[in-house]
């Protein structure tokens, strides 16, 4: 069986720069709190005229396809990771590669919904076809829009300021250089809470799980037999399609799961916190990422921290973030490199890399 590697990385954000003081304008909040609870001082906005979270994976992927050494025509499967894509249905893996002039090739496409850990979930899924001989130029993307639904009024500030717009990809190879290249991938979920980080309406639940779950929600679904259960007006005025997420108890689980799931990894690979060289956690929040580099005892210099200039971008945080260190020289050939992320679902995953 092959290793895998990553043959090449790139990124891509909007132009738009919102400062927190730009938020503070149009709902009530100020930078010090955004800062003082998140970290985060400012973050990318796409242009809704111009850009989508299919355009901006397919800019991130030219740059990842240039620096592997091929051509995008070489390029035999792409793996998607996003929250927010162009459409409902289909899904953004077919109209990148539509944007990317690569439809003759029909290639498969496989579209990733598992949020904050998707890109990890992506990296496992490629890693299993590398290895088995089934590809060898994988594209991975992750890519947000967050922009586009976000409450940007004082009702949804708790959400909407965290997050960002951007895209990061990379090109998955086959590699035979021992002890190069993906060493191990962890991935896992749990259910039970799912509706504490979640984005709940419009969709097909009819407020099955909410019943279930004892929450109480008035969506104004129509008393017909079938009819007007997708998107009612009242969720309109009630803001009810905004993503809510209950933070305190998510800071908690991230907390607690992070560092289980990095452990889990070094153990599988025979290895220590120590072995790491640097440390790519998942942008959610710069006091997870201290925290982590707390019980990890990592230098300042071994953790990659962007969220100060992106906020969160979900899916595309941890490339981006991993895309920069490569950039600037943080990351270098032998290095091992671990990634981490958690997020809705609720899902979380690790891996370790060496560079």
């Amino acid at each position: 069986m092959f290793q895998s590697k990553i043959a090449g990385i790139g990124h891509y954000v909007p132009e738009t720069v919102v400062t927190n003081d730009e938020l503070s304008n149009f709902m009530d909040t100020s930078d010090e709190w955004i800062q003082e609870r998140t970290g985060i001082k400012e973050r990318r906005f796409g242009s809704r005229f111009k850009e989508t979270t299919t355009t901006m994976g397919a800019a991130a992927a030219k740059i990842a396809i240039k620096k592997a050494g091929i051509t995008a025509q070489e390029v035999d499967f792409i793996i998607f990771a996003t929250l927010s894509g162009d459409y409902y249905f289909p899904g953004c893996g077919v109209l990148v590669q539509r944007e990317l002039g690569i439809t003759e090739q029909e290639v498969g496409a496989l579209d990733i919904r598992n949020q904050c850990s998707g890109f990890l979930y992506g990296i496992s899924v490629a890693d299993q076809f590398i290895k088995t001989g089934m590809y060898k130029n994988i594209l991975l993307i992750g890519a947000e829009m967050h922009s586009m639904g976000l409450d940007l009024t004082t009702r949804g500030r708790d959400v909407s300021v965290i997050f960002g717009d951007g895209a990061g990809a990379v090109i998955l190879q086959p590699t035979q250089e021992e002890g190069k290249g993906i060493l191990t991938t962890k991935l896992h979920s749990n259910g039970m809470y799912a509706e504490k980080l979640a984005l709940l309406n419009p969709g097909s639940h009819g407020g099955y799980h909410l019943n279930k779950m004892g929450i109480e929600q008035d969506l104004g679904y129509s008393d017909a037999k079938y009819g007007d259960v997708f998107v009612s007006q009242k969720m309109l005025d009630d803001g009810h399609l905004y993503p809510n997420m209950e933070g305190k108890f998510v800071f908690k689980m991230a907390v607690k799961k992070f560092p289980e799931v990095i452990m889990e990894a070094l153990a599988t690979a025979k290895l220590t916190p120590a072995d790491i060289d640097v440390l790519v956690p998942h942008q959610a929040n710069l006091r997870i990422s201290q925290f982590i580099q707390k019980i990890l005892k990592l230098r300042d210099d071994q953790v990659v921290n962007n969220i100060q200039k992106y906020g969160n971008t979900t899916a595309a945080s941890v490339p981006i973030a991993l895309s920069e260190a490569v950039e600037s020289g943080q990351v270098k050939s032998g290095d091992l490199v671990c990634l981490a992320a958690f997020g809705s679902g609720f899902t979380w995953g690790s891996a370790l890399i060496r560079w």
